[in-house]
């Protein structure tokens, strides 16, 4: 699969100035509407990473795991690895993150026509989470589902309902940033946002084709890519 080199930044530059000016020029781009149709949607990318340290360095590895929207069979899987260079710095986690999720997309031998990320995407200080970023890069729609919730503005989310599907909005400073979602009665809820070049509504719609109620919470894409990157992790940490 290709990359949209034109939104390629300076991989060795890392101070958060830099990073800060390129999330806020990304943001003034994000188009919050769908840029497809449900019925083009056949393979979905699920995208996650995980991390260690060993002689006092830190590793991540990055695994795609793409799988068929319909079937939800698995087409693929593809990893990558490395050194993590980047230093943590809260709400720039995506330029940690970015150089393996590019080496990976690059070795898929399918192109997916969405991409879901581990992460955030509009729910983030400047609308630019790891799948909103990301959406430049790869120049398809994408989704952030995540774990856990990312307060913004010193803002908790609304715990929705114990039903199937029941959602709250999260609103921040008078504007919708992405929904928690009851997947599964009496579990905690995930946290969905568009990426971009995708409308809450469907993002949330497709999120919920791709959850297994009996087996997790979380979507297939991204589910299958988090035990994999586990799997990878304790083989490349030996």
């Amino acid at each position: 699969m290709k990359i949209n080199e034109q939104y390629l930044y300076d991989f060795n530059n890392h101070s958060e100035e830099y990073f800060n000016s390129i999330q806020n020029d990304l943001s003034k781009k994000l188009d919050l509407h769908n840029h497809f149709s449900l019925e083009e949607i056949n393979l979905v990318g699920g995208v996650d990473l995980a991390y260690w340290n060993k002689d006092n360095k830190e590793y991540a590895v990055c695994c795609i795991v793409v799988v068929d929207y319909h079937t939800h069979e698995v087409v693929e899987k593809k990893y990558s690895y490395g050194e993590i260079t980047v230093p943590y710095i809260a709400g720039y986690l995506a330029f940690r993150e970015l150089p393996l999720v590019i080496e990976t997309v690059k070795k898929l031998e399918s192109n997916p026509n969405i991409f879901m990320f581990d992460g955030n995407g509009y729910l983030h200080p400047r609308h630019m989470g790891i799948a909103s970023h990301s959406s430049f890069i790869l120049d398809v729609p994408t989704i952030g589902v995540a774990k856990t919730y990312y307060k913004i503005s010193e803002t908790d989310f609304q715990m929705p309902s114990n039903n199937v599907n029941s959602y709250t909005d999260i609103l921040i400073d008078g504007e919708i940033l992405g929904r928690a979602v009851r997947t599964i009665p009496k579990v905690k809820p995930i946290f969905v946002s568009c990426g971009n070049f995708i409308d809450l509504n469907t993002a949330l719609d497709i999120t919920i084709n791709l959850v297994n109620l009996k087996e997790s919470r979380l979507p297939l894409t991204t589910r299958l890519a988090d035990l994999e990157t586990h799997t990878m992790r304790e083989k490349l940490n030996q």
